[in-house]
C-alpha cells in the first residue's frame, strides 16, 4: 500500500477499515460502480447494530482491550493520517456524512499485490461530503488539481501518488488514479460487476450475518496463458496443483465472508469450481491421531490420483544422469518396490510440526495405506540406497521398517522414512517420526482442549487443519529477532488467539471452507 496522503487519506482508510467497523451482507447497488472485469471486490456495512455490534465489540475487548472496536480503529486511522503530516478529526469531519455501506474494487494484480483500486462510500449528505473534499484540498501540502469526467467533478494532486476523489451521484468515489475513477463512472452508466453472472452466482453464497464479503475472480487471477503466467509471476505448478484438486482455475470464482462471534472470528469461503466436481473426503480421524505436542497440523483424503500423476511424470522424464526416461518404475519393480501399487493404496495424508525453538523443531508427513506390501517397500528403498553407497543412510532399528538419512544440509536431525501398522511417515527427527506412526493413547491432538474446541467450533464441517495459538506464538517468539518491531507490536494481539481451525466440504460444483480463529475468553 502507498502511504496515506492528501485528501484521499481518510476515505481510503475508512474503506480499509470495513472489516473492523461494520457488518456486511450480500452485494448491494455498490457493485454497480465496480468494473465488470474487477478481480477483487469487498463490501461491508459501516454502522453495525444489535448482535453484530455486540460480537464485534466482544472481539475488540479480547484482542485489543478496547471496549469499542470502531473507536479503536478510528484512533489508529487518525494516528496514521497525523503521522503523514495532515491530521484530521474523523468523528467531526467524516462521520457526520458517512453512509451505511462502502466497497472497494481492484482491477489489476501484479503477481503479489492488487492494483487499480476504486473505493465507493455511501454518503448521507453529498454537500457535506464535497465540503470535506474541498477542505482537505485546501489543507493539502501538495497542490491539488480539478478535473471532470462525464459531468462528475473530481480532485487529484500533483504528487507522485495521484489519487482521485469526487462525488458521483449519492456516493463518494476514491480511485487510485484517473483511469480507475473513470472505470467506476463508466460502470455506473453501463456494464458493471453486478451484471456479471459469475459474480451474481457466487455472491449469493455469502454467509448471513457477515462483517464483510469479498468476491475474487480466481480464473482471471490464474489465467493459464503463458503470457499472463509470465507477467504475473505465477508458478505453472500452482496451476497444475489447482487442477489436480478438481478446480479449473480458468473458470473458478469465490466469495469469502467474515463472521464475528462472541469468542471467535469465522471466515466462510465458497468457491464455484467452474463446473468441476468439488473434492470431498474426511481425514479428521487421522488428524486427531497426530501428536498432542503439534503446534500445527493438517490432513487430506483421496489424493492417490495426484500421487500417481506425480510418479508417472517423474518416470516419463527420468532423473538426468541417473535414471533414463520411462525406466524408474521398471527398474524398481525387481527390487520389490512397486510405485504404482504404493500410489494406488494411499488413502489419507497428514502433516504436523512440533517444537518451541529452532533446535527442537520436528515433524512428519504421514500417509495411510491399504496395501501391506507398501510397508515392505520402505525397507527395500533403504537397502537400495545403502547398496549404491548413498552417504548417511542407516537402517532404522526397532519395530518400524525404514531408514534414516543424515546430511549436513539437513541440520542436526536426520530425515526419517518409516512404516508401521499401515502408516508411512517421512519426518524430520526420529522421535517425531516414530510418534507419527503410533501416538500414545491420551497424547494425541484429539485429547487436547484446544483441539476439542476447534472441532466443536466447526460444527458439522470436518476438521482438516489446526494450529495451537499459544504454542505457535512461543515458536515465533523464539525465531523472530528481537529487532523486528512489527512482530513485537503484533504480539500483544496474537496472544488472544487460542486456536485456528480449518474445515472443508464439497457438494456438486461448489466447494466450501471455514477458517475459525478461536479467541481466549
Amino acid at each position: 500500500m502507498k502511504p496515506l496522503r492528501s485528501l484521499a487519506a481518510v476515505p481510503v482508510a475508512a474503506i480499509l477499515a470495513i472489516a473492523g467497523c461494520g457488518g456486511g451482507s450480500s452485494s448491494s447497488d455498490l457493485a454497480d460502480f465496480a468494473p465488470p472485469e474487477s478481480l477483487l471486490y469487498v463490501e461491508g456495512t459501516l454502522r453495525p447494530t444489535g448482535e453484530l455490534k455486540s460480537n464485534v465489540d466482544s472481539i475488540a475487548q479480547s484482542v485489543t482491550g478496547a471496549d469499542n472496536l470502531g473507536d479503536f480503529i478510528v484512533e489508529k486511522l487518525e494516528g496514521s493520517v497525523k503521522d503523514d503530516g495532515e491530521p484530521v478529526d474523523f468523528k467531526g469531519d467524516v462521520e457526520p456524512w458517512l453512509g451505511e455501506k462502502a466497497a472497494v474494487f481492484f482491477e489489476g494484480f501484479d503477481g503479489s499485490n492488487f492494483t487499480d483500486y476504486g473505493a465507493i462510500v455511501e454518503t448521507t449528505d453529498t454537500a457535506a461530503t464535497q465540503s470535506f473534499i474541498d477542505k482537505r484540498a485546501r489543507e493539502s501540502k501538495h497542490p491539488e488539481k480539478d478535473g471532470s469526467y462525464e459531468g462528475f467533478d473530481y480532485k487529484t494532486n500533483t504528487y507522485d501518488y495521484k489519487p482521485v476523489v469526487g462525488v458521483v451521484g449519492d456516493l463518494l468515489v476514491v480511485a487510485e488514479d484517473i483511469d480507475a475513477f473513470e472505470s467506476a463512472v463508466d460502470a455506473s452508466k453501463g456494464e458493471a460487476l453486478a451484471d456479471e453472472d459469475r459474480f451474481a452466482s457466487v455472491i449469493s453464497e455469502a454467509a448471513e450475518g457477515s462483517l464483510a464479503d469479498a468476491y475474487v475472480d480466481i480464473g482471471a487471477l490464474v489465467e493459464p496463458s503463458s503470457e499472463v503466467v509470465e507477467r504475473r509471476g505465477l508458478d505453472p505448478q500452482v496451476l497444475q496443483a489447482l487442477r489436480s484438486t478438481g478446480i479449473d482455475p480458468g473458470e473458478a470464482t469465490a466469495v469469502a465472508s467474515l463472521v464475528p462471534g462472541t469468542d471467535q472470528v469465522k471466515i466462510e469461503i465458497s468457491s464455484d469450481l467452474g463446473g468441476e466436481e468439488a473434492p470431498s473426503g474426511d481425514a479428521a480421524e487421522l488428524l486427531g491421531s497426530l501428536p498432542a505436542t503439534s503446534f500445527a497440523a493438517f490432513a487430506v483424503s483421496g489424493f492417490s490420483d495426484q500421487v500417481q500423476e506425480a510418479i508417472d511424470s517423474l518416470d516419463a522424464s527420468g532423473v538426468p544422469g541417473t535414471v533414463p526416461q520411462n525406466q524408474l518404475k521398471k527398474g524398481l519393480r525387481p527390487l520389490g518396490i512397486d510405485l504404482d501399487g504404493i500410489a494406488a493404496s494411499l488413502e489419507e495424508a497428514a502433516a504436523f510440526a512440533t517444537g518451541n525453538s529452532e533446535r527442537s523443531l520436528g515433524g512428519a508427513l504421514v500417509l495411510t495405506t491399504s496395501n501391506s506390501k507398501a510397508m515392505d517397500s520402505v525397507a527395500s528403498i533403504g537397502k537400495l540406497l545403502r547398496s549404491v553407497h548413498v552417504a548417511g543412510v542407516t537402517a532404522l532399528g526397532g519395530k518400524a521398517n525404514g531408514f534414516t538419512v543424515r546430511n549436513e544440509d539437513l541440520g542436526h536431525k536426520p530425515l526419517v522414512v518409516a512404516a508401521k501398522d499401515k502408516r508411512l511417515a517421512i519426518g524430520y527427527g526420529v522421535p517425531a517420526t516414530l510418534t507419527a506412526l503410533a501416538a500414545e493413547p491420551g497424547r494425541t491432538l484429539s485429547d487436547t482442549p484446544a483441539y476439542e474446541a476447534a472441532v466443536s467450533a466447526l460444527g458439522d464441517t470436518p476438521i482438516s487443519g489446526f494450529a495451537n495459538g499459544p504454542a505457535a506464538l512461543r515458536l515465533a517468539d523464539a525465531l523472530v529477532p528481537s529487532s523486528e518491531q512489527g512482530f513485537r507490536k503484533a504480539k500483544r494481539y496474537l496472544k488472544a488467539i487460542r486456536f485456528l481451525a480449518l474445515g472443508t466440504t464439497g457438494g456438486g460444483d461448489l466447494a466450501t471452507a471455514k477458517l475459525i480463529v478461536g479467541l481466549e475468553k
